[in-house]
């Protein structure tokens, strides 16, 4: 293994590389297994702290809904286990995989909560950050430190699992995490709505979240997404889906609450438990922007706003820029692939994101010389700028762990 890529097998290994690198001023790049290492500004570390030696689950309690895994545990390794007990982690995890053309199933459960990922199931479930109980981690001072614990209602003071999720390992590198589980669904279905234009589809989504139906996803892909996916493809056009979960009397009971709301939109369509469960592994994983796909050269963007904005956003970017589109958690989530620029547009997103009321633009996908030179991550506002930087000083003086990775400079 080379000198500059290190990978610890005990946390204690951790604790003695992060104060090699304190001692010897250098700076470490932290990741899991690398699945999201394309991801955020493209800077230069003197070493890589790898931390997919710490792998394996340490607690698993299923009737106590908690499971507690070394941070560098794969993802898929975890929800098999709970799938085997009937249960899942209900943030619903993505795996950008194909969307960065890397090995499948690299993903950890460190790396999820450090990115703080979440799924369709957002909009009903929460992200990473709501599952999230407890760690153990090692700051960048080099000292082992932990957090909350076992339960949801264990925290007094700051609630530093909130601040660690999605802090892409810029604060310290974690070894041990506890999230909880959740029952999965006896059963799910989808409705789907043919055909709809974005503008209709957007309200069509915020009428379902509104009524009794209890959706757990929805989705609005327009024709040229929906034809990479096949569970959508076969209606020829635009889709927009709608899941239902839970035991299968509620379903049935809701589906048709949901059909009699939507049929006065569109033609109607359905998919099973098996084709439905496809269906968002595709949307929750961007298929119709994968790596080896027609849209595999663009530049991508994940834009987050108001729902009942998001339609509007995309129709700027798609006249402006030329965007290919899809909407997820009802239309506060829009992923934008763009034609390759040196900037990746980025002044024209952070423009449109602003125009409609805010919200938050990360650059997922684009090249290094792109990223080291465009703003990945939304930037802050200076007072919350100036908190982030007294954070970081807190957790890491010496920008010993990923610095430059979210913001030049921090």
């Amino acid at each position: 293994m080379p000198a500059d890529h290190l990978k610890p097998r005990e946390a204690t290994e951790v604790e003695q590389t992060i104060q090699w690198a304190l001692a010897g001023g250098k700076t470490l790049e932290v990741v899991g297994r690398g699945s999201k290492r394309a991801i955020g500004r493209a800077a230069q570390w003197d070493a890589t702290l790898d931390l997919s030696g710490l792998s394996g689950v340490t607690l698993y309690e299923a009737e106590e809904l908690v499971l507690s895994a070394k941070a560098g545990t794969p993802l898929a390794e975890i929800e098999a286990l709970v799938a085997a007990n009937r249960q899942e982690l209900a943030f619903e995890p993505m795996d950008y995989s194909d969307v960065l053309g890397v090995a499948p199933g690299a993903g950890t459960i460190g790396g999820a909560i450090a990115a703080n990922l979440s799924g369709p199931r957002r909009i009903k479930a929460g992200a990473a950050r709501d599952h999230f109980l407890g760690f153990t981690a090692v700051s960048g001072r080099g000292e082992t430190f932990k957090s909350g614990g076992r339960v949801v209602k264990n925290v007094t003071g700051y609630d530093l699992c909130k601040l660690l999720a999605g802090s892409w390992g810029t604060l310290a590198a974690m070894t041990d995490v506890t999230v909880k589980t959740l029952p999965r669904a006896e059963t799910e279905q989808t409705l789907l709505v043919l055909g709809l234009d974005d503008t209709t589809a957007g309200k069509v989504m915020v009428a379902a979240m509104g009524s009794f139906a209890d959706v757990s996803a929805a989705a609005h892909l327009p024709a040229a997404a929906a034809s990479r996916i096949a569970e959508a493809a076969s209606a020829g056009g635009a889709v927009t889906a709608f899941r239902l979960e839970g035991v299968a009397p509620s379903v049935a009971q809701r589906n048709g609450v949901l059909q009699t709301l939507l049929a006065p939109f569109g033609g109607l369509g359905a998919l099973n438990e098996a084709a439905s469960r496809s269906l968002w592994r595709a949307v929750r994983d961007l298929m119709p922007f994968a790596a080896s796909g027609p849209a595999g050269e663009r530049d991508l963007w994940r834009l987050s706003t108001a729902p009942t904005r998001g339609v509007e956003l995309g129709r700027v970017l798609t006249e402006q820029a030329d965007a290919e589109l899809f909407y997820d958690w009802a239309g506060g989530l829009v992923w934008a692939a763009l034609p390759p620029a040196a900037d990746a547009h980025a002044g024209l997103v952070r423009a449109a994101v602003g125009a409609v009321g805010g919200g938050h633009a990360t650059l997922i996908r684009a090249p290094a010389a792109v990223r080291a030179a465009a703003e990945v991550f939304t930037p802050e506002e200076p007072a919350l700028a100036a908190l982030t930087k007294r954070v970081r000083e807190s957790f890491d003086p010496n920008r010993v762990l990923n610095p430059g990775r979210m913001w030049a400079g921090v």
